[in-house]
């Protein structure tokens, strides 16, 4: 068993060393893009004057972490240490996080703030960044709610139906659209409720089990019953797509990611009702020959297939669901954090680290 796991360990060391020169900035943030043979790096061309995105070089800290605990090699964890400086450091438009930033000046480029894309998996990588050091590491407990307290006065709306949701912010103006990709956040807040200020626990359950509700309000409302790329909470229209280009339904998982973080933590049967609803619209409409396919529109009841099965379907989507009907002992909360791409990742316990080192080496 020892040799294939030093072959994996060597590779993720080859990966993490060829990731290095991206780090190679003014300021240490990384650019968004880089050549694994030449080391040469640079932005992303869509990205306002070649800044870096919040929710790239945000979502790097737990599998640094991790690769400097597997090498001994604490420079990885150093490379997102260092970001972590640079945003305390920055002034942060009424306590919120922009999209974009120089890597040259430090700087935010735009102040457009979202929960979703773009933006999405750097506040979840500060609560799992706490969970995951076996919650001794407060500087990423404290950035997590300085964060979601600044989102729930800036962004948190209410429908006149009665929906919570998270609108987007752009330098103070509020677009009241919502994007699938926000829908995991039902499940973060969730798994940060437990360890914030005691009086806050029940607020912080409600205000997930709310967002989730919003998330599945999408899913029931579409004739497919398979949620929408984006919804909105304009013109009269609550949680629904009103854009043609945003119809769509690419086998995404973050609803379902918050139905099992959402089961797991209160055990309320509506979650497993709700992704069993889920499973079978994905039999319905996105299952074909060779697996499963995105539709083109969640509105219709006899969707066109896109003809793609994305890789997070297998990594995210599948195993959410997997995980939301298996036992509280498969990969339980308490001992492994997923990352991102729903990767299972160990919590940090000092004494056990040491303990596997010594065996390994014996």
């Amino acid at each position: 068993f020892l040799a294939p796991l030093q072959v994996f360990r060597r590779k993720a060391a080859e990966l993490g060393a060829k990731l290095l020169p991206a780090f190679n900035t003014p300021t240490g943030i990384p650019r968004g893009v880089i050549n694994l043979g030449s080391g040469t790096s640079w932005s992303w061309g869509w990205a306002s004057a070649g800044s870096s995105i919040l929710a790239e070089f945000g979502t790097l800290h737990l599998e640094f972490v991790h690769l400097s605990e597997i090498t001994s090699n604490p420079l990885y964890s150093e490379k997102v240490m260092n970001i972590r400086k640079v945003l305390n450091k920055i002034d942060k438009p009424q306590g919120l996080y922009p999209n974009f930033l120089s890597p040259v000046s430090g700087n935010w480029v735009q102040h457009h703030v979202s929960i979703g894309g773009l933006g999405d998996s750097f506040y979840e990588y500060l609560i799992k960044s706490y969970l995951m050091s076996d919650k001794t590491d407060e500087e990423a407990k404290k950035m997590y709610y300085n964060a979601l307290e600044a989102i729930e006065t800036n962004l948190v709306q209410k429908s006149p139906g009665g929906l919570t949701y998270f609108a987007e912010w752009r330098g103070g103006i509020l677009d009241h659209k919502m994007g699938h990709l926000a829908c995991f956040s039902g499940g973060m807040i969730a798994i940060g409720a437990e360890d914030g200020e005691a009086e806050k626990h029940q607020h912080y359950m409600d205000l997930a089990g709310e967002i989730t509700h919003t998330c599945h309000e999408s899913y029931t409302r579409s004739t497919t019953k398979l949620g929408p790329e984006a919804f909105r909470f304009d013109s009269g229209s609550e949680a629904m797509a009103t854009r043609l280009s945003d119809r769509y339904y690419i086998l995404r998982p973050e609803v379902v990611e918050s139905y099992m973080y959402m089961w797991r933590l209160t055990h309320d049967l509506k979650y497993r009702q709700w992704g069993w609803e889920a499973v079978q619209a994905l039999e319905k409409h996105c299952r074909v020959e060779a697996g499963f396919s995105g539709i083109r529109d969640v509105y219709t009841s006899t969707p066109v297939h896109d003809n793609m099965q994305q890789s997070f379907f297998l990594a995210e989507t599948l195993k959410y669901l997997y995980l939301l009907f298996s036992d509280d002992s498969l990969l339980p909360l308490e001992d492994w954090v997923f990352n991102t791409e729903a990767h299972p990742l160990p919590v940090v316990r000092r004494q056990c680290m040491r303990g596997d080192r010594d065996s390994e080496s014996q």
